[in-house]
């Protein structure tokens, strides 16, 4: 028997604020989605100014992260990448009836070596997303510090 961890909704919400602190800090308008290790989301915010198609998008790389246990750039990464033609992977994005993200954005939470939820940004360049995705990690680390969980905080992420 295991026993697992789960991210509760204010520790949800404190990830979803970072990213969009982050975001203002940049200039960008992102959708933050954090969802639990189902992929269901806790927290799906999209800022003023954001893109309408923002909260499917950040959605789906939660969802993505969260139950494939990686970041989602992972699956094209070069020359790897198991999304990439050729590789064994290819066409994966067409699972889940398409809610599968092959792309940057998404990043599974890790907590203790467990991923516990996902969480996935829509709104800026790779770089902006993984910005304020490593925003929203570091929040949780914050504030699980002291207590003797260890939140992993990278962009490359594969369990």
């Amino acid at each position: 028997m295991k026993t697992s961890l789960k991210l509760e909704l204010e520790e949800a919400r404190r990830m979803a604020e970072a990213a969009r602190r982050k975001a203002a800090e940049i200039g960008v308008a992102e959708t933050v989605c954090i969802c639990d290790e189902g992929g269901f989301p806790l927290v799906l915010e999209r800022m003023d100014g954001g893109r309408i198609t923002g909260p499917q998008i950040a959605w789906n790389k939660a969802f993505t992260a969260a139950g494939h246990k990686r970041s989602t750039h992972l699956f094209n990464t070069a020359p790897n990448g198991p999304a990439l033609p050729g590789n064994e992977a290819y066409g994966i994005q067409l699972s889940f009836e398409g809610r599968f993200a092959a792309f940057v954005g998404g990043f599974p939470v890790v907590v203790d070596g467990q991923v516990i939820a996902g969480v996935g940004l829509s709104g800026g360049n790779g770089e902006q997303d993984t910005a304020c995705g490593l925003a929203a990690l570091a929040a949780l680390a914050e504030a699980l510090s002291g207590s003797g969980h260890e939140v992993l905080v990278q962009a490359d992420i594969k369990r």
